[in-house]
C-alpha cells in the first residue's frame, strides 16, 4: 500500500522521522529512497565529505540529489584538494547553501574558484581556516574582490571564528562582499582593544594590515547596524567599555550575542546592554566570571522576550539572582551549569509561580551545581512543565532517587536525561519501588524482589511503590556514568527505549554481559554507546549483544579489561556503520587486531588504542 502513495505524501511521512530512520528507509524500495531524499532535503542536513580522490563519485552523486548543506574535511592544499573543489562547484555549486570549510587549509586561488561557483550560499563557514588569511593578500585584487561580492551577495552567515591571523584588511574585504550579512562569529579571535573616545571615529584607510581591531569591528557595525542580528565575540576578551560601546550603536537591533568567556565583562556593563539592546532573544554569558547577581536582575528586567539563557560557570550567582528568573516568561533554553552557589531552592519558586504559567523551558542545565539537594529538586521538577525536553543534572551528587522518580513521574515527554556521577542513584529507584526498610527483619524482603525482577520474566515488581525510568519511553538519550550502585537488576530491567541513540554506562563496576546483552534487545536503534571501564564486560558478552546493534557509529570500550580481540571481531562483523572505536588499555587487545580491524571497515574515521596489547600507540585514521 505504501509503494501506491504519492511520492510527497511519503516524503512527507518520512520527514518525522529520525536521520537514521530515514537512512534505513531508504533501503525499502526505490520508491522509497527518492522519498526519503526529499525529507533529508527539506530538513537541511549536512553531508560531510572528507576531501580525497575516492569522494568524486560521491559528490557527482549528490549534485544530482540537489543536495545543498555540506562541509569538508581534511581539507589542504594538494592536488586532490584541488579536484575536489573544483568538483564541487561544478556539480553542488549552482545550488548550494550552507558551505563549512571548518578547520581546513585550502589555498586562496582554490577558495575564490569555489566561492565564485557558488552563486546562492546563505552560510559559510570559515572557522579556523587560518592559511587562507595568513598572507593578507585575500581579496586583494579588486577585480577578483567584485566578482566574489556578486557571488556572496545573498550570504547571511558568517563564521571566522578562531582566526589567529585576521586582521583589519582582511576582514573589510571579506566583509564587503557580503552585503546581506545578519550574523557574524568572530569568537576566539584575538581582537586589540584601544581605551578611549575614539572608538569607531577610525578613518577606513587606517585598517591594520596585522590586526584585527575593536575600533574597525565597531565601524563595521555602524555601517551593518540594519541589518545585523546575530554576534558572537566569545572568548575575546571584550572589556565593560567596549560592550557598552558596542550597545549604543545606533539603529543596531540584535537578536543573538555570545559573550563566552569574555571575563572582564562587569554586571553595569551588562546592565547597560540590557537596555540598549531589548529585543535580544539568546543571551550568552557563560564564563564571564565577574558577573554576579546583579546581572540576572538585569537581565530578567530589561529583556522581557528573551528564549535561550546561558549562565554557565558563574561562581558569583547565587540563589537571590535566580529570583529574577521568574520575569523571564518566554524562556525557552536554561544554562546554568556550574553555578555552585545555587541551591534550587528559589529557582523553583521562580519558575513555577502559582499565580502564573511556567515558562515553556525546553532545556534546562543544571550539571555540577554541588549545592543541589533532593528537597529543592522535589519542589522545582514539577514546576518545569511539560515542555521539558533536556535535562541535565550531572554531578549533582547529593541526589538520589527520590529525585529520579520525581522526575520519571512529572517529567514523562524528556527526550535527553543526564545523570552522570549522581553516585547515589540505586537500583530500588529506577525500578519504581519503595525505599528498603531500615529494620533488620524486612531488610532482605527489596533485594529479593530485585533478585526476582533480575532473573525473572519482564513484568513490574509485585508492589511497585512509584514509577520506574520506563516511564521515559520518549528518551534518545541517557547518561548514567559513574551511578557505580547500579546493577543488571534495573539495568536489564528498565532499559528498554526503542528510539534511545545514545547512552553511556561508563564507570559502572558491576555491569555484566548479562545485563549488556538485556541493553542491547531493549535498546536496538543506539548509534552512540558509552562503557567504558565496566570490568566485567567479556567477549561472550559482545557475541550475543552486537547483532542487536546495526546502527552503531560511536562505541566506547576504554579499560575492559576482560575483552580480546575476538570482541573487535565481533563488531566489525555486526557493526557495519561504526565510525569511532575507543579500545584504549584494553590489555587483551594487540595493534594487529586493530589494523585488521581497520582494512575490515575502512569508512571508520579514529580508532584510540593507547596502551593496547602493553603498547603507548595512538592510531588516528
Amino acid at each position: 500500500m505504501a509503494e501506491s502513495l504519492p511520492l510527497e505524501m511519503l516524503t512527507y511521512i518520512l520527514s518525522f522521522l529520525p536521520l537514521s530512520d530515514q537512512k534505513e528507509a531508504s533501503l525499502v524500495s526505490r520508491a522509497w529512497y527518492y522519498a526519503a531524499q526529499n525529507a533529508l532535503r527539506e530538513i537541511n542536513v549536512r553531508y560531510n565529505i572528507p576531501v580525497s580522490s575516492a569522494s568524486l563519485p560521491t559528490i557527482k552523486s549528490l549534485g544530482l540529489r540537489g543536495v545543498s548543506c555540506i562541509g569538508l574535511t581534511n581539507l589542504d592544499g594538494s592536488p586532490a584538494s584541488h579536484q575536489v573543489l573544483q568538483s564541487i562547484a561544478y556539480h553542488l555549486g549552482p545550488h548550494l547553501q550552507s558551505l563549512c570549510l571548518s578547520g581546513g587549509s585550502p589555498t586562496e586561488a582554490s577558495f575564490v574558484a569555489l566561492i565564485l561557483g557558488c552563486p546562492v550560499l546563505r552560510s559559510l563557514d570559515l572557522s579556523g581556516c587560518n592559511s587562507l588569511f595568513a598572507s593578507g593578500t585575500l581579496l586583494a585584487q579588486p577585480e577578483t574582490a567584485q566578482q566574489v561580492q556578486q557571488a556572496l551577495s545573498g550570504l547571511r552567515e558568517l563564521n571566522l571564528a578562531g582566526l589567529r591571523d585576521l586582521a583589519d584588511l582582511s576582514f573589510n574585504r571579506l566583509s564587503s562582499c557580503a552585503p546581506s550579512l545578519e550574523r557574524l562569529s568572530l569568537a576566539y579571535c584575538h581582537l586589540t582593544f584601544e581605551l578611549g573616545p575614539a572608538w569607531g571615529s577610525i578613518n577606513p584607510q587606517d585598517s591594520s594590515p596585522s590586526q584585527l581591531s575593536f575600533h574597525n569591528l565597531l565601524r563595521f557595525v555602524e555601517e551593518r547596524a540594519a541589518r545585523l542580528r546575530a554576534l558572537d565575540l566569545s572568548g575575546t576578551g571584550l572589556p565593560p567599555e567596549a560592550l557598552q560601546a558596542l550597545g549604543q550603536v545606533a539603529g543596531l537591533q540584535l537578536q543573538e550575542l555570545s559573550l563566552h568567556s569574555c571575563r572582564d565583562l562587569s554586571t553595569e556593563a551588562v546592565a547597560a546592554l540590557c537596555c540598549q539592546q531589548p529585543g535580544l532573544t539568546s543571551l550568552d554569558l557563560s564564563g564571564c566570571s565577574e558577573l554576579a547577581d546583579g546581572a540576572l536582575l538585569a537581565v530578567s528586567r530589561g529583556l522581557r522576550h528573551l528564549q535561550r539563557l546561558s549562565l554557565r560557570k558563574l561562581q558569583r550567582l547565587t540563589d537571590a539572582g535566580c529570583t529574577a528568573l521568574g520575569g523571564l516568561r518566554e524562556l525557552q533554553s536554561l544554562d546554568m551549569a556550574e553555578c555552585c552557589l545555587v541551591s534550587g531552592r528559589v529557582l523553583a519558586q521562580a519558575l513555577g509561580s502559582v499565580r502564573r504559567a511556567p515558562p515553556p523551558l525546553a532545556f534546562l542545565s543544571l550539571a555540577y551545581c554541588s549545592s543541589l539537594k533532593d528537597t529543592s529538586v522535589l519542589s522545582l521538577i514539577p514546576a518545569l512543565g511539560p515542555s521539558l525536553r533536556v535535562l541535565d543534572l550531572s554531578s549533582c551528587v547529593a541526589l538520589t532517587n527520590r529525585t529520579l522518580q520525581a522526575i520519571c513521574t512529572y517529567l514523562t515527554p524528556l527526550s535527553v536525561l543526564r545523570l552522570a556521577w549522581c553516585k547515589e542513584l540505586r537500583d530500588w529507584g529506577l525500578l519504581g519501588l519503595g525505599e528498603p526498610s531500615e529494620e533488620p527483619a524486612q531488610k532482605a524482603q527489596p533485594h529479593r524482589e530485585l533478585e526476582h525482577q533480575a532473573s525473572g520474566p519482564m513484568d513490574p515488581s509485585p508492589q511497585p511503590q512509584g514509577p520506574s525510568l520506563l516511564m521515559l519511553q520518549a528518551l534518545q538519550e541517557l547518561d548514567l556514568t559513574a551511578c557505580s550502585k547500579l546493577t543488571d537488576a534495573s539495568l536489564a530491567q528498565v532499559l528498554q527505549f526503542p528510539q534511545l541513540r545514545q547512552l553511556s554506562l561508563s564507570l559502572l563496576p558491576a555491569l555484566t554481559d548479562k545485563g549488556l546483552v538485556a541493553v542491547a534487545r531493549g535498546c536496538p536503534s543506539l548509534e552512540r554507546l558509552a562503557l567504558s571501564h565496566c570490568s566485567l564486560l567479556s567477549d561472550e558478552g559482545w557475541a550475543q549483544a552486537a547483532s542487536s546493534w546495526p546502527r552503531l557509529h560511536h562505541l566506547n570500550l576504554s579499560s575492559c579489561s576482560r575483552l580480546t580481540e575476538q570482541t573487535l571481531d565481533t563488531i566489525g562483523q555486526a557493526c557495519k556503520q561504526i565510525q569511532r572505536l575507543d579500545v584504549a588499555m584494553c590489555p587483551g587487545i594487540s595493534m594487529a587486531a586493530v589494523r585488521r580491524f581497520q582494512a575490515q571497515l575502512p569508512q571508520v574515521i579514529c580508532i584510540q588504542s593507547r596502551f593496547v596489547g602493553g603498547a603507548d600507540l595512538t592510531l588516528t585514521l
